[in-house]
């Protein structure tokens, strides 16, 4: 990461803490949350899940704060299956649309949807963070999920920067595929020369974590 990308990852977190508390005093604000919603979705045409790996306020809590109480353990193989990713979406976004649908037309209660639907999947975060893994939120993640496919577009997918490898470098070690928070074997794309899975997150620990420096990320 840059020292910028690296000084937001880093603080962007206390957003989502003001954002939950400040929401349950003045919900008005709770609009606000549309940002973090489309941002992610909006990135992915560029930059796949970089949003979600570098810029979000809870994936940046997910890696600085949740972390720390996290059991580091696999993440559930169901997580990742398409058609429970697709699923859990649809419920998700179903109920967030039906509770916008009956709020229409009062500021506040809009408002009050957005935060309560913030406070509870990150109260969902927490609880998968800590028995799993901190980023597990990540793999059903609704928005994070929509920005996957569109990672996966063939229109898309040739103007992501990947992970780059190093082929001459690589000793195998497998340390980049240990240290991927979401669970990517990243030494399997060493052949193809680059990390082209849709939910690589751009967060550059694998290439952090590199003891040859075969890694990289091109900006």
């Amino acid at each position: 990461m840059t020292k910028m990308n690296t000084f937001i990852h880093k603080w962007a977190w206390i957003m989502l803490i003001a954002f939950c508390v400040i929401g349950l005093i003045y919900p008005i604000i709770g609009a606000a949350a549309l940002i973090c919603m489309s941002a992610p979705v909006i990135m992915a045409f560029f930059k796949g899940r970089k949003w979600c790996g570098q810029y979000c306020p809870r994936g940046s809590f997910n890696d600085n704060i949740l972390a720390k109480l996290s059991r580091r353990k696999s993440i559930p193989k169901l997580f990742t299956k398409p058609w429970f990713r697709i699923t859990f979406l649809v419920v998700l976004m179903s109920s967030f649309a039906v509770q916008l649908v009956f709020a229409w037309g009062n500021a506040i209660a809009v408002g009050q949807v957005f935060v309560r639907m913030i406070i509870i999947t990150t109260l969902l975060t927490v609880i998968l963070g800590i028995v799993f893994n901190q980023r597990t939120w990540c793999t059903i993640c609704p928005m994070g999920t929509m920005a996957h496919y569109v990672s996966k577009l063939k229109i898309v997918k040739p103007k992501i920067p990947n992970v780059t490898f190093n082929a001459d470098k690589c000793v195998d070690c497998n340390l980049c595929t240990r240290s991927c928070p979401i669970g990517i074997d990243v030494l399997s794309h060493k052949s193809q020369g680059k990390v082209t899975h849709a939910d690589c997150l751009k967060c550059t620990i694998c290439v952090e974590k590199c003891p040859k420096k075969a890694l990289d990320l091109a900006a």
